[in-house]
């Protein structure tokens, strides 16, 4: 999995294609034959004004020796000055700016981030955008759909490509702390490589159905050739949490958690656990859901070694079997403020069932 600052070390074909066109025609140095090559351009025509490449200046204490201080990733209107693209893309911003399809370059800032689905806001300042772009229902997609991706991969701008929505995955993983609490990322044969991250991924009629975040591939060494996306639907819910509240509203346990395959055997020969399935109870916060249901955390020593007996472990929420933090952050995520999720923790050598009523979150967490 390429996880690298703007998401995606790859090869450039680039082919060009003018085009003269008009509402329910087209015309082009070449006939289109195709209905589905008509669509295309269709909705390429239309989206393009809305989206926009996102010039980042790194900070100096983010870089490392080499580093290039210049970066791109991709973004789109969704309202008349606020731009959606991806957090990754902006986190260790010292300037921004975005440059529109028609090659204007206007100031821009952050205004607001979910880091739990790899998200970020941005407000521009001395312009109006050209056109807007609508969410579609990502939970409406059928597999084999076609998608199109608009961006800036390898700081190529309004660079278009289309492909098939492949597969939804949970298992979908990342080095970089981020996207968390994605419950399923949606994977794509359309092309996302570095630059892209950030910008619309479009169904035929237009409509954003997904953001594009990243690509798969075998290893660093190689081009990433699936693309990863986060579906409209959560990002619809984050950008109203955020305008609304000012931080994502998705269900939070509170408490930090650790792989029960990272401890060692012995530790989990003690406990009575024969699995490395599950999640350790490390740190439980004063105030927070786990506390207040009385999950019980992990002793350390002076040298941050766990210490026998261990806290609880997570094996199953909702009844569903889980592998890792990773299953327990993303299945907690899928709930809201108010509502219980059931945890079945290991505690004393035997399961246990702990409702756990999720809490609003605050700026602060």
């Amino acid at each position: 999995m390429n996880w690298q600052r703007g998401l995606g070390i790859g090869v450039l074909l680039g082919a060009a294609l003018a085009c003269a066109y008009v509402t329910g025609s087209v015309t082009a140095q070449r006939p289109l034959v195709t209905s589905d090559e008509i669509n295309t351009v269709e909705v390429t025509r239309s989206a393009l004004p809305a989206t926009v490449q996102v010039n980042v200046r790194i900070r100096a204490d983010a870089l490392q020796q080499g580093d290039n201080p210049n970066e791109t990733g991709s973004g789109f209107f969704y309202k008349a000055n606020l731009i959606v693209t991806n957090y990754h893309v902006i986190k260790d911003q010292e300037s921004l700016s975005v440059t529109l399809s028609d090659g204007r370059s206007v100031p821009a800032k952050v205004v607001g981030s979910d880091p739990g689905i790899d998200i970020a806001v941005l407000r521009v300042s001395g312009v109006s955008a050209p056109k807007l772009l609508s969410f579609g229902d990502s939970s409406r997609l059928v597999l084999g759909q076609k998608f199109i991706a608009i961006g800036s991969p390898l700081k190529y701008q309004n660079f278009i490509s289309t492909g098939a929505y492949s597969k939804s995955s949970s298992d979908v993983p990342r080095d970089d702390q981020l996207g968390g609490e994605v419950g399923e990322y949606m994977l794509t044969t359309a092309m996302i490589q570095g630059g892209n991250s950030g910008g619309p991924v479009l169904d035929s009629r237009g409509a954003v159905v997904g953001v594009a975040d990243a690509n798969a591939a075998p290893s660093q060494l190689v081009p990433g050739i699936i693309g990863v996306v986060i579906p409209a639907n959560i990002v619809k819910q984050s950008l109203t949490d955020l305008e609304t509240v000012g931080v994502s509203q998705r269900g939070t346990l509170g408490v930090s958690l650790q792989n029960l395959g990272d401890l060692d055997p012995a530790l989990r020969q003690l406990a009575g656990l024969s699995s490395s399935n599950g999640a350790l109870v490390n740190e439980v916060p004063a105030g927070s859901a786990g506390a207040r249901s009385g999950l019980r955390g992990s002793l350390k020593n002076n040298e941050g070694q766990l210490l026998a007996p261990l806290g609880d472990v997570v094996v199953a929420v909702d009844g569903v079997r889980i592998k890792n933090s990773y299953d327990v952050v993303r299945r907690v995520a899928t709930k809201r403020p108010g509502q219980i999720v059931t945890l079945t923790v290991w505690r004393n050598k035997k399961e246990v069932q702990v409702p756990v009523t999720l809490l609003k979150r605050t700026l602060s967490q």
